[in-house]
């Protein structure tokens, strides 16, 4: 029973409310070893999928986890409760590539110029 109690089973719900896991990981895995696991067992058929782990971000308890922590250290106090599986909310953020920032960048000194026209018309009678 100790076994279990120094691990945690998790699984990862994605955008569309499918599930990977569930999962059961040692307290020292880290976050950054959860995204990997996301990455790699990511359902081929479904589109938009993460390239890399900078792609991935996890929620849980309502908190974006870093990826230097660990799972002992994300884990609430539900965890303990007898058959307990912790939801990890998967998001997916692709990283801009650096040639598109630059692109998107305005050149020397030119000042954005606010481009709408509203105009309202008002019946009077």
């Amino acid at each position: 029973m100790a076994e279990v109690k120094d691990q945690l089973e998790i699984k990862f719900r994605l955008n569309d409310g499918s599930d990977i896991g569930p999962k059961w990981f040692p307290d020292a895995t880290t976050v950054a070893t959860l995204k990997e696991t996301v990455v790699a067992q990511w359902p081929k058929d479904k589109e938009n999928g993460p390239k890399t782990v900078k792609d991935v971000k996890l929620i849980s308890a309502g908190r974006i986890l870093e990826n230097n922590k660990t799972v002992g250290d994300c884990r609430s106090p539900v965890c303990n409760l007898s058959g307990a599986v912790t939801t990890m909310h998967v998001i997916i953020q692709h990283q801009v590539i650096e040639q598109e920032k630059k692109k998107k960048k305005p050149k020397g000194d030119v000042k954005k110029k606010n481009k709408c026209v509203c105009l309202c018309f008002g019946a009077r009678c």
